[in-house]
């Protein structure tokens, strides 16, 4: 048996806040291979690491948003940046319907690829 749902007019709305999408936004950067923890330090204290921060902005449908990453040294930053682009785009829109109309990506920190110590 199937329920026939109302003509969506009649069904409410939907609303996702902006918390919301900066948190998909963070995630889905920091699944980008390439991208890359830092340890966090406010006055001297350690905080513990963090992979990407994103802000968003924007009315409606549309959302603008501003990501700070760090990223492994040596690597291409163009190349990883583009592909933080499309995963974060991809992934925003995805969810939640949004449509990324602006993305600003600063790179705020080069973390070099520290081999292992072995006793």
């Amino acid at each position: 048996m199937t329920v026939a749902l109302p003509d969506p007019e009649e069904r409410g709305t939907l609303r996702i806040a902006h918390s919301v999408v900066r948190k998909v936004a963070q995630r889905a950067a920091d699944q980008v291979p390439g991208t890359a923890r830092v340890q966090r330090k406010v006055a001297g204290l350690g905080l513990g690491d963090h992979g990407a921060n994103a802000a968003v902005s924007g009315r409606d449908n549309d959302v603008d948003l501003k990501l700070d990453v760090a990223l492994h040294y040596p690597g291409s930053v163009r190349e990883v940046v583009a592909r933080v682009r499309e995963k974060v785009s991809g992934e925003v829109e995805h969810i939640t319907s949004y449509h990324v109309r602006a993305l600003d990506v600063t790179v705020s920190a080069l973390v070099p690829d520290v081999a292992p110590r072995v006793r």
